[in-house]
């Protein structure tokens, strides 16, 4: 039965990603979704899982619509029920540990509505990467960033915040602004107004993602959920930061602030206090990337893409339109590691012009009192023991 339904999903449609999660409802509009919880995510994977999802929509009255970009549907004990069967005993049966992880929420989830059947459960469907209509889709491409299942800046997040709500949130509860408002006199009468940690529209990293053995995070608020860390991270307290569809793709040193989709690669050392520039804050749309084994020194301004080896001195800002000095000499010696640019010699460039290229050192000169940026003399290396 399990094979033929798999056999079938070209008969439906293929997602791109699907999940069930748990949603947190709001405390005056219970038809208001303030965040989805998935303990499972399917991206571009487990076809046959789908098939059953699908199929047991289906059975179970809900018309599954193959048109739109997504679609969201309620789960129920008779779609539990249903799904099971259809994956039948012995794969039921062989659901623990790492093995068929989607049977598993079923199993989890019938045990639930054995005991009664509540209303904050959700499947999300996603057929195409558009804009995202619902926070269960949302969040869902939140946890495909966050969990490394796609690229950074390679999903559509556009339109995002428009579907979020904002919220204040008590550990990893959402409560509503407006039943807050609403219940003020008596919940504070009372001492029952919850301390409230922040108020945003995403909640933080640490809440929804359960992080690799060797990326440390000393301050939960310091990364918010739909950024990506790779092995080896460490995120430091104080001035650091790492917005959603934003992070890391090596062992890099986090103490400044990695603003939305800016990338650093592997070895990089963001200083204390540094600031990488995100698409809305001074690069013209353009993402930032920042390259191996490069240093941004602390309380520095980075708004252009910066190579493999770069360094930028503490406290001074390198955008796109900083007109920085170079010598003829330390000209050639930058282009002899950068052999695909193909610039003619001038005394000042502009920062968009450099934007990109290798090994290169920026520093304010204090005896000329201007910028400048020669050939890089220096190897960034990360200390091992702490990555």
């Amino acid at each position: 039965m399990f094979e033929k339904l798999v056999e079938s999903i070209d008969k439906y449609k293929k997602p791109l990603a699907f999940g069930i999660a748990r949603v947190d409802l709001g405390q005056l509009n219970h038809d208001k979704v303030l965040q989805a919880t998935y303990p499972v995510i399917n991206w571009n994977e487990n076809f046959g899982s789908a098939a059953v999802f699908i199929r047991s929509l289906i059975e179970t009255g809900i018309e599954v619509d193959f048109e739109d970009s997504e679609f969201v549907a309620p789960v129920t004990k008779e779609f539990v029920d249903t799904a099971l069967n259809y994956f039948g005993e012995e794969l039921v049966a062989e659901a623990v540990g790492d093995k068929h992880k989607n049977i598993q929420v079923l199993k989890v989830l019938k045990d639930i509505f054995d005991e009664e059947e509540y209303d904050n459960y959700r499947i999300c469907f996603i057929f195409e990467d558009t804009n995202p209509k619902s926070v269960e889709s949302v969040y869902l491409k939140l946890y495909a960033l966050s969990q490394r299942k796609v690229p950074l800046r390679s999903i559509n997040l556009n339109g995002a915040f428009g579907v979020l709500h904002n919220c204040a949130w008590v550990g990893n509860v959402p409560i509503e602004l407006d039943y807050l408002r609403a219940n003020e006199i008596e919940l504070k009468l009372k001492d029952a107004y919850p301390e409230v940690e922040y108020v945003d529209k995403f909640p933080r990293f640490l809440s929804h993602v359960i992080p690799d053995d060797n990326i440390r995070i000393l301050d939960s608020s310091k990364v918010r959920f739909g950024a990506q860390l790779a092995p080896g991270t460490t995120v430091m307290p104080g001035a650091s930061y790492i917005n959603f569809n934003a992070g890391t793709e090596g062992p890099v040193m986090v103490e400044g602030r990695i603003s939305s989709s800016a990338v650093v690669k592997e070895g990089a050392d963001v200083g204390g206090g540094a600031s990488i520039l995100g698409v809305l804050s001074g690069t013209n749309g353009n993402p930032i990337t920042i390259g191996r084994n490069t240093l941004l020194g602390a309380n520095s301004v980075t708004g252009i893409p910066l190579g493999d080896g770069c360094i930028v001195d503490a406290g001074i800002a390198v955008l796109e339109g900083t007109k920085i000095w170079i010598s003829e000499d330390e000209f050639e010696k930058i282009k002899e590691v950068n052999p695909e640019w193909n610039a003619e010699y001038k005394e000042y460039f502009k920062g968009l012009e450099l934007a990109g290229l290798n090994g290169i050192h920026y520093r304010f000169d204090t005896t000329k009192g201007k910028m400048v940026a020669f050939r890089s003399r220096r190897e960034v290396k990360l200390n091992e023991e702490l990555h």
